[in-house]
């Protein structure tokens, strides 16, 4: 156990687990909502499979994914599930640099924020 800076290791290594854990169930429960939502609405209906439509328009972009949830629209809250659990890993990171500069290990503050960097380049398309 080592404890720089006030914070051990193994207090960092409880809430990121912590981290982890929230986010993955908060994700699953709105997927879970959503998904439950539409077979209400849509559970009767026979699904068209000879025609690809891919992602709505609507539902291309963070903002509008948070308002079509927000109107409770089904499709909506299952893409803002996915975000959350896509956005994890991204928490997990970003947590990383705040405990490495609590610890003063400012050698992998830097690598840390290095791969945020690609992460968040890469979630956004910038590299492709």
């Amino acid at each position: 156990m080592e404890k720089k800076g006030g914070m051990s290791d193994e207090r960092i290594d409880l809430i990121i687990g912590n981290l982890l854990r929230v986010d993955v169930i908060l994700s699953a429960v709105f997927v879970l909502t959503g998904a439950v939502i539409y077979l209400i609405r849509h559970g009767a209906e026979m699904p068209d499979y000879g025609v690809f439509t891919g992602v709505p328009k609507n539902l291309r972009g963070l903002r509008k994914i948070v308002e079509a949830a927000w109107q409770i629209r089904s499709v909506g809250i299952i893409q803002l599930g996915l975000l959350l659990l896509i956005a994890t890993p991204v928490a997990r990171v970003v947590f990383s640099v705040f405990a490495f500069l609590l610890q003063r290990d400012y050698m992998y503050v830097v690598f840390t924020l290095i791969v945020l960097t690609v992460l968040l380049l890469s979630i956004t398309g910038v590299i492709i």
